[in-house]
């Protein structure tokens, strides 16, 4: 099946690149292309992208409001911003936009593929070096830790199994093959986990798994 991608970026070059990296994939179709996040927005509502991929820095709307009102009115369209800026400021402001995906520019051009991929199967996707500060920053706050982990002992062990992988980027397909669980029923695990923890998408589930060690196989005390 092919995945739709919607490109936004103010930089021709970079939409170039980004383009053509997209293209070695032969299931994955580039149907439209913006300079700002206004343009985005609106060529997301005519063209209706399976993903759509977005610059943080961009005029007239940046990346993280074109990725709201996306979220707003194009719920069946996947957000994943791409950028250059990896600070924390820029992380914790789209994981509150409720983006699927956060990627780098920096990063090798394979994680775009993966990236896309990742999201277009229904998992979430942070880069490595986006996961690495975040865990970076948890182990360094224990406060942080506590706190991830306090929330998640309302979970069940199997949500906590769930939850585990859904913070490796694993799709609910790939969660089931590795459970030996079917598909409908990691669905039914995942709203149970996002109620449970109060949050709205699978990145900002996937953050508390990483803060609470459940990415590193560490078992907190229930």
């Amino acid at each position: 099946m092919t995945i739709r991608v919607l490109l936004a970026d103010d930089e021709p070059l970079i939409r170039a690149g980004v383009k053509a990296i997209l293209a070695t994939d032969s299931e994955i179709d580039v149907i439209a292309e913006a300079g700002d996040g206004r343009e985005a927005v609106e060529l997301a509502r005519h063209h209706r992208p399976d993903i759509a991929l977005l610059d943080i820095r961009m005029p007239r709307l940046d990346g993280l409001g074109a990725a709201a009102e996306l979220r707003a009115t194009l719920p069946a369209t996947s957000v994943v911003l791409l950028t250059t800026f990896d600070e924390d400021d820029y992380v914790d402001a789209a994981m509150t936009h409720g983006v699927d995906g956060f990627l780098l520019k920096a990063a090798d051009p394979r994680e775009l593929l993966i990236g896309v991929r990742a999201v277009a199967g229904g998992a979430a996707y942070l880069s490595p070096r986006i996961a690495q500060k975040v865990i970076a920053r948890s182990g360094n706050a224990a406060p942080v830790v506590t706190a991830a982990r306090r929330r998640i002992e309302a979970l069940t062990g199997r949500e906590r199994d769930v939850l585990a992988l859904v913070g490796r980027g694993l799709s609910n397909a790939d969660i089931g093959r590795s459970l030996f669980l079917a598909e409908a029923t990691v669905k039914f695990h995942v709203s149970a986990i996002l109620r449970r923890l109060g949050v709205d998408n699978r990145v900002q589930a996937a953050i508390l798994a990483y803060e609470a060690g459940l990415t590193r196989g560490d078992s907190p005390a229930s």
